[in-house]
């Protein structure tokens, strides 16, 4: 019930959500625990559903040429999900894994398009979702285009500051599309200048 209390809390902060639209939606939700190293998803398969972090850390990353590329990291109050197969239904091209044992509160697209036909508000939270996972791929995208290895280490830690704390270097190093190495010479040449 704690986590359910978690959903609904974050559910009344967004402004445009009625008593009676929060109420309609977590009539039908569902708990989920993760211990580390768990999928919550894995290429090949179907996202079938959307996940509320309660509480851990996932991430989200592909194979290329055997190597584990590392493409999102999810934290509390954020929510788990491949994105474009869950709203297609078509398989997955990603893994989403637990980092750190984790509690999810998880809804099914059947209960989502119940929520846009009981209430146009729904649907605009669906699509705030929709909108809100795309600017974060647009904005992937443009840093590898746009900026150097460390302007994107100094973007990360400057938007995402609890990564360090909580997500191992060598995750964060491929995330930002360099070596282990790279980043702990990046790191060094920051925290001398720093220093200065």
């Amino acid at each position: 019930m704690e986590n359910l209390a978690i959903f609904s809390a974050y559910l009344k902060q967004v402004p445009f959500l009625t008593e009676a639209d929060c109420q309609f939606f977590t009539r039908s939700l569902d708990e989920q625990a993760y211990q580390k190293a768990k999928l919550f998803l894995e290429p090949g398969r179907i996202c079938h559903h959307i996940g509320f972090v309660c509480k851990g850390v996932f991430r989200v990353y592909y194979l290329a040429d055997g190597k584990e590329v590392n493409t999102r990291f999810i934290l509390e109050n954020d929510f788990v999900v491949d994105y474009d197969s869950f709203s297609n239904q078509k398989p997955s091209k990603y893994y989403i894994e637990a980092l750190e044992p984790a509690e999810l509160i998880v809804f099914t697209l059947p209960t989502l398009i119940s929520a846009y036909d009981h209430s146009h508000n729904w649907e605009r939270f669906g699509r705030l979702i929709a909108e809100r996972a795309y600017r974060e791929t647009i904005t992937r995208v443009e840093s590898f285009l746009f900026m150097e290895a460390e302007e994107r280490y100094l973007q990360l830690i400057t938007e995402y500051p609890s990564y360090l704390e909580r997500i191992p270097l060598y995750h964060l190093a491929s995330y930002l599309g360099i070596e282990r190495e790279s980043l702990s010479r990046i790191r060094k040449k920051i925290a001398h200048s720093e220093r200065l």
